[in-house]
């Protein structure tokens, strides 16, 4: 069972947790979530994560001081979620670069691991090339990444 959560997780001990039910959109004909889905749980997880940490899109956007774009991922799918699964997408920043952070995803259905990621967001200027992420960042993501490792 999971535990109550708002509905755009928290951070817990380094790591946010988000709480995502399976809807029958999700599913395929067989009542499986259908594979690409995993990485539409972990956008939501990683999204939220960052407005956790004070890292909003839109305000990057408008203030035009760039935005994170996903430049690398590896995904593995360990056992299947199902029709009504109540999951929990936990993220964790594992390494924080000038340019970059590296964040690991884990689908978890109570304490069953359904799929696991690693991903790398590159930080970028408005016209796409890699920027420098601000020190505010770096540290907070920095903290996480400290948080995490300690729990």
């Amino acid at each position: 069972m999971i535990h109550p959560l708002p509905t755009t997780g928290a951070i817990i001990d380094g790591r946010h947790r988000l709480p995502v039910r399976v809807y029958f959109e999700d599913t395929d004909l067989t009542g499986i979530v259908y594979h690409a889905n995993y990485l539409r749980y972990m956008e939501r997880g990683r999204s939220e994560m960052l407005r956790h940490a004070g890292v909003i899109h839109t305000e990057m956007m408008a203030a035009q001081t760039g935005y994170y774009a996903v430049h690398s991922m590896a995904i593995t799918w360990h056992r299947p979620a199902r029709l009504d699964d109540e999951l929990q997408v936990v993220s964790r920043v594992t390494q924080v670069r000038a340019a970059a952070t590296h964040l690991a995803h884990d689908v978890m259905r109570g304490d069953e691991l359904l799929c696991s990621a690693t991903v790398t967001a590159a930080f970028l200027d408005m016209e796409g090339r890699p920027k420098r992420q601000s020190k505010l960042w770096h540290d907070r993501f920095t903290l996480l990444m400290q948080q995490a490792a300690a729990n």
